[in-house]
């Protein structure tokens, strides 16, 4: 058995080095967190809009 055979490969290449897993995971859970933002502002924007649209009118409209 030589010496090459006994000592463990580098993963620092970045091949299945869990430090290449962790910045894949941190980007997924990143852009998850931009999205969920993303969908809350239109969604409160939405709301605001309907809410200024959905005015009682001063008078009500007469009926017979």
């Amino acid at each position: 058995m030589s010496k090459k055979d006994e000592t463990p490969e580098s993963t620092a290449s970045g091949t299945g080095s869990w430090t290449s897993k962790a910045a894949l995971a941190g980007a997924a859970i990143g852009s998850a967190a931009v999205a969920a933002g993303l969908l809350y502002a239109s969604r409160r924007k939405e709301r605001a809009e309907k809410a200024k649209t959905a005015a009682l009118p001063a008078t009500p409209p007469e009926t017979d």
